[in-house]
């Protein structure tokens, strides 16, 4: 199955939901990166991503990556299609210009990020980490690792790590166990066993920089003693050259439901005296500076969500339009006719296009907030903007990512018998879903996250201040009075009313009967979640209708915009409703959660 990257979509979203144009009028540093240079990346994107990429996906889930002898050997193709991907700049497209980067906003790296993980979700996460990477060392690094490293990673010449979990430290970063001697020449030896470490043994680029939290002895007990290293896989030379092996070494990989190709490490630091690491930023500060990779990271699982959706509804709906059987249920055909013809067939393509054009809006929604919020030149703009995109991050990872086993379910009832056979392909994107609900902290750390952090520290202040933005669509959708703006007004208004319930809950009571809270924190997740990406679409319906009234002649037409309120109307009407009874179990079900006690039956 072929897979056609969304440009129109991703482009519609840029400029009517992300505002890519008043971004580059605000921000200096993107003067030169509206709608029009979006179009352009995104072209050539696309070229890499169906013609390179995509076809290596189902190769991957076959001939998955395979460890022999201490190496990885990545499945036949990957390393030439990223050589590829390095060549083309496209590990530097958001970083900054100075190593190497294009500067370019994050709402265009999302769309990039978008069609590369549809094409091919094993082989995206490779780069994703390095994006995570070069992150964390362009806030700590100091200038001399900055200036050694960064160009590597940016030209994607290296690749970058994310070393956190231990057999005995999974979620729970405060068991971490790995430690770090100081040596007299200023950097540290590392000692320790690091798991699930994804891309961290690889043979597509020349060198892989793992960032490590490890303790110094001495060092605080818990989180608080935690430090951040880099540590190479190769040493590098004065001269920037490479140099000897790093005493660091995968010792196997793992077997895995899905991502198959993307080979999943045990990492083993010291075995031989011990690995050379490097400080990034001071010491004791290393989750703090690892949170800045994991956000990168968040963020991006997310997209994957909608990735995998978008690229499970083009498989399902080709193979509906093709597979022919029944007559239809009211009998204008006296034959049997494709299968996209019949009611329940349609009902389930139309929740997956819906679902995965509402999480892209939402991505491409928080993208420019992230965007404004580094770079505008108004810091009490810059402010607003963080916080909001602070709020919407676990809402991306974690409704998009919930959304996309739905989603990929789905597709494989489409197929009805035939989803089952692995040959059709539509199983590998349900296998391979599953896990963005797993790593990057499950849905229930961001929904943990959303409850502790970003609604019950302020007393529900921002999730009000999203309240008040989803307001302000709701008076323009009475406005339009039309019948689809009508129908879109009634379930979002019925959301954020559900919604301001749920937060007044939490507010009220999260300190108080915190088991009562967290009990409903995946529930108010995945209820504002809808409603963020409800309100998107709601968005993109009034800038459709209004199309639509002007008989606008544009790179979009009528048939684009027609099929948008329809798909928003879809949501509006099918998906978003659910509002209203999952904050009831968040309001009315937390006693059923306290009062069952599993360890008596």
């Amino acid at each position: 199955m072929s897979y056609t990257a969304p440009i129109q979509d991703m482009l519609f979203d840029l400029e009517h939901l992300a505002e890519i144009d008043k971004l580059a009028q605000e921000i200096p540093a993107f003067a030169e990166a509206g709608l029009e240079t979006a179009q352009a990346v995104l072209d050539e994107a696309a070229k890499l991503a169906q013609d390179v990429v995509a076809p290596l996906n189902v190769e991957g889930d076959k001939n998955p990556s395979y460890w022999k002898d201490g190496e990885v050997f990545s499945t036949k193709g990957f390393k030439e299609a990223y050589q590829q991907y390095a060549e083309g700049g496209w590990q530097g497209l958001q970083h900054p210009e100075e190593f190497g980067g294009q500067a370019l906003p994050k709402s265009i790296g999302a769309c990039v990020l978008e069609m590369n993980n549809s094409a091919n979700l094993s082989f995206a996460l490779c780069p994703l980490l390095t994006d995570g990477a070069i992150e964390a060392l362009l806030t700590a690094g100091s200038s001399e690792l900055k200036q050694k490293w960064l160009p590597k990673l940016v030209s994607g010449e290296w690749t970058g790590t994310m070393n956190l979990t231990e057999p005995q430290a999974g979620s729970d970063l405060a068991a971490v166990r790995s430690r770090a001697e100081p040596q007299a020449d200023g950097t540290y030896k590392v000692f320790g066993t690091k798991i699930f470490i994804t891309w961290g043994e690889h043979d597509m680029a020349e060198n892989i920089v793992h960032l490590v939290l490890a303790r110094v002895a001495g060092a605080p007990e818990g989180i608080k003693g935690i430090s951040l290293f880099a540590v190479p896989k190769y040493l590098v030379n004065e001269d920037g050259s490479q140099g000897a092996r790093n005493d660091v070494h995968c010792v196997s990989i793992e077997h895995k439901l899905g991502i198959k190709a993307s080979p999943t490490c045990v990492l083993q630091f010291g075995d031989n005296g011990g690995a050379t690491g490097y400080l990034v930023g001071e010491e004791n500060r290393g989750l703090e500076y690892m949170f800045i990779m994991m956000n990168a990271a968040r963020y991006a699982v997310g997209v994957q969500g909608l990735s995998v959706s978008e690229r499970a509804y083009q498989h399902a709906v080709a193979y509906a339009r093709e597979r022919v059987q029944s007559r239809p249920v009211d009998g204008s055909i006296k034959e049997a006719v494709t299968i996209d013809h019949h009611p329940d067939v349609k009902r389930m393509l139309l929740t997956m296009r819906a679902t995965a054009q509402a999480c892209r809006s939402m991505a491409l929604f928080a993208a420019a907030q992230y965007d404004a919020a580094h770079h505008h030149p108004d810091a009490a703009v810059r402010a607003e903007k963080q916080a909001l995109y602070e709020f919407l991050v676990p809402l991306v990872k974690g409704y998009s990512t919930e959304t996309s086993l739905e989603v990929t379910s789905t597709g494989v009832q489409v197929h009805g018998g035939m989803g089952f056979i692995e040959e059709t392909g539509a199983a590998q994107y349900y296998r391979d879903a599953k896990i963005l609900t797993i790593y990057e902290g499950t849905t229930a750390i961001q929904s943990n996250d959303l409850v502790g952090r970003k609604t019950v520290r302020d007393a529900g202040a921002q999730a009000r201040v999203v309240a008040g933005l989803v307001e302000a669509t709701e008076d323009e959708l009475v406005k339009s009075g039309s019948a689809d703006a009508k129908a879109v007004l009634q379930s979002l208004r019925a959301a954020r009313e559900a919604f301001l319930k749920v937060v007044d809950f939490m507010a009220t009571n999260g300190k108080s009967d915190p088991n009562a809270v967290y009990a409903g924190s995946v529930q108010y997740l995945m209820l504002t979640g809808n409603m963020v990406s409800g309100w998107q679409m709601a968005r993109a319906l009034l800038v459709a209708e209004r199309k639509l009234a002007e008989k606008a002649d544009d790179a979009y037409g009528a048939a684009f915009y027609q099929a948008k309120v329809q798909t928003a109307r879809f949501y509006a009407d099918h998906i978003l409703s659910r509002a209203p009874s999952v904050a009831y179990s968040v309001l009315f079900g937390a006693d059923a959660v306290k009062a069952f006690d599993l360890q008596a039956f």
